[in-house]
């Protein structure tokens, strides 16, 4: 890793005594510190001077406590390592906080002991009620397969169960359940879902895609509002305490976007939200006369999210090659092209942005086709087309990014966290997944993505993913898109600032932005790459305030 030289530490310095200080007394100057600010024309940085919740000024210890006045506040970071904060530009903080809340978290390491959470759960769940579970993984379990609809029933026969799978694609029931959605082995497959049979032709209780829908509609919603305050409370504590201080919601909802705004009333939302709403809302919105860039820099309306196919995690991705084992199965797609072009046309004209989920190459050609008709009827200056995760490319599709200047929000973490699934994809296959170095060798800008509960979302487990492209037990797998630690930082913040028509107002470290910070307890360039996952974060600011401290 490159250590940096007292020379070009100097010369860094030198270039930062050209960036203009502010007359503006500031509330707090954080000084000796070792400020990497993402900004190429001042890349370094010991001393910062905020004041109303914007940096004012960047440079020296010196030339930055001359600002101080009588009531300046000011912090010696002891020679700490300071980023700007982190933006997951793709990740569902409002129901993943309220799925903590109400439901029995099955990212468990047996079969066995995800029946035990059940069944603890169904002992105190009145009688009808439903048992449900999520973040459940097969890959992560010592069974080594799916759950089944016989697992379920034998831990909770009285109630009925749904457990989503970690992906978010598919789900699994037991026959109380299936009961109440009235889905028997005559039932037909929905289009863009599948109810999973076995060779008799016995319902596996494995539901794919949107016959998960069919439990949706029958499942009784309990949640307030205030536990959708509550939900975004709790997963902002737990996002940043890991140095995240914006996030974008990719699946949003008009209910999410008010407990997002609840929680900044109670005091309640320490990090920064990009809203995302899903299209089947859009209408409403649209009515209402909202669009993209609606709302201020603590909640902001974002694209309209549509979902042209399956999970990398579930391995529902639509690819144009099958699943290695599985010579038969190339995924599935969750919407047709006509359906994605209605909606994207409609809201494209309405003034949103769009983002598309797309994991398989197939699909991710479906939704360029989309947005390049789109653009060719109605072309729009700066469109910023996404494709959410983008995960499985191709030369053409890269090609075809270029001409749209699309943005790429792939998985930052999969390599690392889920590097068991790899093997289903082939080595070859995943030399073009997660594909950051071919993204910025094209020139495009991708962000930092969790994609949480399907991914984790601490940015030091990113940049470790991202960096050395192994997995938690050493597997390398596509050392050709590693990508430099300096870049890996880069994509999670000024490229997420892009991403939502924000690098002007966050992303780095320069007067005039919002002074949201990460303070780790070890220098990250000096760090063995193997091990940038343990590196601590000590304290995270947002707006100038810190919103968690070691």
């Amino acid at each position: 890793m490159h250590e940096t030289t007292r020379r070009e530490f100097l010369h860094a310095m030198g270039a930062l005594a050209l960036v203009p200080l502010a007359r503006t007394e500031p509330d707090l100057i954080l000084y000796n510190g070792n400020f990497w600010t993402v900004n190429a024309k001042a890349p370094q940085a010991q001393a910062v001077a905020i004041s109303g919740g914007r940096f004012i000024a960047i440079g020296s210890n010196e030339d930055v406590l001359n600002l101080a006045a009588g009531r300046s506040r000011k912090i010696d970071l002891g020679q700490k390592t300071v980023l700007p904060g982190f933006i997951d530009a793709h990740t569902h903080p409002a129901s993943a906080g309220r799925l903590h809340l109400r439901q029995v978290d099955c990212d468990l390491r047996s079969v066995a002991a995800i029946q035990a959470g059940l069944r603890e759960r169904a002992g105190k769940t009145p009688p009808n009620q439903w048992v449900l579970g999520f973040k459940y993984d097969d890959t992560k379990t010592s069974d080594g397969r799916r759950l089944t609809v016989h697992d379920l029933d034998a831990a909770v026969p009285d109630h009925p169960v749904l457990v989503t799978h970690r992906g978010g694609h598919e789900a699994f029931a037991n026959s109380l359940a299936l009961k109440l959605a009235k889905i028997d082995e005559k039932t037909p497959d929905p289009t863009g879902g599948q109810f999973e049979h076995d060779p008799a032709g016995h319902l596996t209780g494995r539901i794919n895609e949107r016959a998960i829908e069919a439990f949706e509609k029958v499942i009784p919603s309990t949640e307030t509002r205030d536990d959708y305050r509550e939900g975004v409370k709790l997963i902002a504590k737990m996002m940043t305490k890991t140095g995240i201080t914006s996030v974008g919601d990719a699946l949003g909802s008009p209910e999410d976007l008010q407990a997002y705004q609840d929680a900044r009333d109670a005091g309640d939302l320490p990090m920064r939200v990009y809203c995302f709403i899903y299209h089947t809302y859009i209408d409403r919105m649209i009515a209402a006369g909202i669009r993209t860039g609606f709302g201020d820099e603590w909640v902001r309306v974002g694209g309209m999210k549509q979902v042209a196919d399956g999970a990398i995690a579930g391995r529902t991705a639509r690819l144009s090659q099958p699943y290695i084992g599985h010579p038969n199965d190339y995924g599935t797609f969750s919407a047709t092209e006509d359906e994605l072009y209605e909606n994207g046309r409609k809201a494209h004209k309405a003034g949103w942005q769009l983002g598309t989920h797309a994991n398989g190459d197939v699909a991710i050609e479906r939704v360029l086709s989309v947005y390049e008709r789109i653009n060719r009827e109605m072309p729009r200056k700066d469109p910023r087309f996404r494709i959410e995760h983008c995960t499985v490319i191709n030369d053409s599709i890269v090609r075809r990014m270029q001409a749209l200047n699309a943005i790429p929000t792939p998985f930052s973490t999969y390599v690392y966290y889920h590097g068991e699934k790899m093997q289903y994809y082939g080595e070859e296959r995943v030399q073009h997944m997660f594909a950051l170095r071919t993204f910025l060798d094209a020139g495009l800008r991708p962000t930092q993505a969790s994609d949480y509960p399907p991914g984790e979302f601490p940015p030091m487990m990113a940049l470790q993913s991202e960096v050395t492209r192994t997995d938690m037990n050493g597997h390398l797998w596509g050392a050709n898109q590693r990508v430099s630690l300096e870049e890996a930082i880069r994509i999670g913040t000024m490229n997420g600032a892009y991403a939502s028509y924000e690098e002007n107002l966050k992303g780095s470290i320069e007067p005039g932005k919002l002074a949201d910070l990460v303070v780790l307890g070890r220098d990250p360039f000096k760090e063995d790459p193997s091990y940038l996952v343990t590196t601590p974060v000590e304290r995270t600011m947002t707006g100038g305030k810190w919103v968690y401290e070691l």
